[in-house]
């Protein structure tokens, strides 16, 4: 229940954003929150939320798991020099890859998290954080 506590915020903030299926677990010290949300501005208002409890995400107590993939955006292609774009669980270089867009690719821009994050999903159906540096409209 002390992770509940600590979160709460987060946890009345997908309440209040209208988050669908929310379901909130602790498990081996550990709080998961889950659900849809109805856009990427309300996935990136969590990300926001999540960041002022815990500053640059180094607890590694809670897994933020909100899926935006109904949300619509613009499309953008991916300007990296030759590599893959990684593509991450949340908006930070220490967040998780949860998959990677190849140099060149299209893909649907959600929404912005902040200058540097864009909240991204590939044709394959890959969601996360992309750095918007190379992303280019397309």
């Amino acid at each position: 229940m002390a992770l509940q506590e600590k979160y709460k915020e987060l946890i009345d903030g997908a309440k209040s954003a209208g988050v669908n299926n929310l379901q909130v677990r602790e498990q081996d010290n550990v709080l998961y929150i889950d659900g849809t949300a109805s856009s990427g501005e309300v996935k990136d208002n969590l990300w926001a939320i999540y960041n002022k409890i815990d500053p640059d995400f180094r607890a590694g107590d809670l897994v933020l798991n909100i899926d935006a993939s109904a949300a619509a955006g613009t499309k953008a292609k991916v300007i990296t020099e030759s590599s893959n774009l990684n593509i991450r669980k949340g908006p930070g270089t220490d967040q998780a890859i949860v998959g990677k867009a190849a140099h060149g690719e299209v893909i649907n821009v959600i929404s912005k998290a902040n200058d540097q994050w864009s909240l991204v999903r590939t044709d394959k159906g890959v969601e996360g954080y992309a750095y918007s540096q190379y992303l280019e409209q397309a």
